[in-house]
């Protein structure tokens, strides 16, 4: 397989295989790509759990707006900005 990679990502990969971080610039492409994989892998968006909580729970208790009500809104703030 070949990869282009951009000048700004071969510098940055070459700086780094000149300050000793990886061996080599197919050592640095491996493990920067297997990170990302591992990273991809495990993104189970347990970081967004707390925010769905939060808004099933004003849901149910009572705290939003209608669609109608939104818009209604956001057109007056405009209309106050314009003015």
């Amino acid at each position: 397989m070949h990869i282009d990679l951009t000048p700004e990502q071969e510098s940055w990969i070459k700086a780094r295989v000149a300050s000793g971080d990886f061996a080599s610039v197919e050592q640095a492409a491996r493990r920067l790509i297997d990170e990302r994989i591992a990273e991809l892998e495990n993104d189970d968006m347990a970081w967004a759990k707390p925010m769905v909580d939060e808004g099933l729970a004003a849901l149910e208790s009572g705290d939003f707006i209608s669609l109608e009500d939104h818009r209604a809104r956001n057109l007056a703030r405009r209309a106050a900005r314009r003015a």
